[in-house]
Parts: structure tokens; C-alpha cells; sequence
């Protein structure tokens, strides 16, 4: 295939677009700067802009653009920013397939889509739930309605676990100084994936007639309680500590409870019932990989 990427500097973008060249795949890339080297094309989503050429003889097309949500609190300024990357970055990108008869767009998203969901499990099919990350994702993936007739997917994803960055690599120096522990009262899913999985999702989803949301996710999701001992058996050290609720809130405010107490034990229903199998399917051998 030829695979244009948008995000493709990224933690999950440099990784996807390793593993698309090692399977044979051409990986061109969208780039805010100026291009530099071959396969790279400039774009300015405020503007509508891309350079000319960037979609000839493309396949599919993989959007993993967006500011990060952490750390910081949401001021509306902050929220109008979060949404500005998201929104109209992927509107500009939807147009763009549509114009030039692109068969598929993957656009990202986030499992915070459903909200804070307890202790029940959700799969594709549940709705929206509330909240600032529930709403966001909603409009992030209402942006892709311009692609016409391109297979659209949405990836929902989890707490991708890597040592090159996400959670795992901000929270490994806290724990290997003995200062972990849970958030809250811990009883909040966390729905984890490691790097290779959530790489390998989004190649199954490239080649395979997937359609619409697809959680990638995990097979096991755990609270953070079992999260935090997890990441100390791992690193052979003790995680006593605990971050009341009440501090998080009071520091980081909506971010912090969305973002630290908020839970969803997704599960990828999407993934199992098209044949995906994941290389890293409990939490202790995604963290062992990390």
C-alpha cells in the first residue's frame, strides 16, 4: 500500500510508519514545517492547504494529529486549543480524501469517549458519555463525515505503554524512586495497549473491511489499583503511596478528574470479531515489552 500520514512524528506515528516500511508498504508523511526529504509534503490545516502531490497513488490515509491533553488544566482556552487540533486538522484531511477518491481514512480518537463507565464493561456500540474527553471525541470523529464514500475508521484508544513515552515512560522514574501508587480510590479502569499491539490494530485495520469505531484496547482492561501493582512487580519496586482524589481536582481540576479519576473498562470487541490477535494480551507482558 501507500500509506499517507498525518501525526507521523509521533509516538504511535513513528512506530506505524517503522512497521509499514519493514512489510513492504511506501510511507509518505504530512508535515507542518517545511519538507525536507523525500516523501514528506507540507500542510496547514488552518489554511486547507497541502502540497500538491501528496495524495497521488495514495491507498489510505492515517490521521494521528492532536495537541496532548496532559499535563495542564483545561482552561477554555486550553479547550479551545485541544479541539482546534483535532477538529479541523481531520475536516481539511476528510475533504481532501473525498476529492481524490482516497478508499480509506483512520482517524484517530480516544476511549475517554465513553466517559467515566464504573464498572461496566463497553465494547463499539455504547454511547457517548460526559464529560469534556466525551465531547471532544464526538466532534473528532464527526470531522470525518466530508470522506464520501471512504471506509472510515475510528480508533479509540487506550493507555498505549512504551519506554520511549506515554504513561509508562512518565511514570517508570517515579516508580523505580519508590514514590507510585494508586489514584484515588483505584477502583477506575484503565484500558491499556502496548506500542506493538496498537501498531499492529491499526495495520489490521488498514487491510482488513473494518468500519467505524474499533477500540484499541487491551483484551484485559484493569483498575488502576491492579495497574499500580502491575508497574511494581515489573520494575521490582513497592508503590505505597496514594494521590487522593480530592488533590488532583483541587491541582488540576476537570483535566484531573477526567483525565486521573475518569475510567472506561472498554473492551476491543471490533478487534476480536475481525481476527486480530494481540501479541501482548494481559498488562504484565505489555509492561514487560515496555
Amino acid at each position: 500500500m501507500r500509506v499517507l500520514i498525518a501525526g507521523a512524528s509521533g509516538l504511535i506515528g513513528s512506530a506505524l510508519g517503522d512497521r509499514l516500511r519493514r512489510e513492504g508498504h511506501e510511507v509518505r508523511r504530512l508535515v507542518r514545517r517545511e519538507a525536507r526529504e523525500g516523501g514528506e509534503f507540507r500542510w496547514d490545516p488552518p489554511s486547507g492547504t497541502i502540497a500538491s502531490g501528496a495524495f497521488e497513488g495514495v491507498d489510505a490515509v492515517v490521521n494521528l494529529g492532536g495537541r496532548r491533553l496532559f499535563p495542564g488544566r483545561w482552561s477554555a482556552m486550553r479547550k479551545q486549543q485541544l479541539t482546534d487540533s483535532r477538529v479541523e486538522p481531520t475536516e481539511v484531511l476528510a475533504e481532501a480524501v473525498a476529492e481524490h477518491g482516497i478508499g480509506v481514512l483512520v482517524n484517530a480518537s480516544a476511549v475517554g469517549y465513553y466517559g467515566h463507565t464504573h464498572q461496566s464493561i463497553v465494547d463499539e456500540s455504547a454511547p457517548r458519555g460526559r464529560g469534556f474527553l466525551a465531547e471532544l471525541c464526538e466532534a473528532w470523529e464527526a470531522a470525518t463525515a466530508a470522506a464520501g464514500d471512504a471506509r472510515v475508521v475510528h480508533l479509540r484508544t487506550g493507555l498505549v505503554l512504551s519506554a520511549k513515552g506515554g504513561l509508562y515512560a512518565t511514570l517508570r522514574p517515579l516508580f523505580a524512586l519508590c514514590l507510585g501508587g494508586r489514584l484515588g480510590n483505584g477502583h477506575q479502569y484503565m484500558p491499556w495497549i502496548s506500542l506493538d499491539d496498537e501498531v499492529g490494530a491499526i495495520v489490521h485495520v488498514l487491510a482488513h473491511d473494518v468500519r467505524g469505531p474499533v477500540n484499541l484496547t487491551g483484551p484485559e482492561p484493569v483498575t488502576n489499583a491492579e495497574f499500580t501493582r502491575a508497574v511494581g512487580r515489573v520494575l521490582h519496586r513497592p508503590a505505597p503511596w496514594w494521590v487522593p482524589g480530592i488533590a488532583l481536582k483541587a491541582v488540576l481540576g476537570q483535566a484531573g478528574e477526567e483525565m486521573a479519576l475518569f475510567g472506561q473498562r472498554a473492551v476491543p470487541a471490533v478487534l476480536a470479531g475481525s481476527g486480530y490477535e494481540f501479541r501482548h494480551p494481559t498488562l504484565d507482558s505489555a509492561l514487560a515489552a515496555a
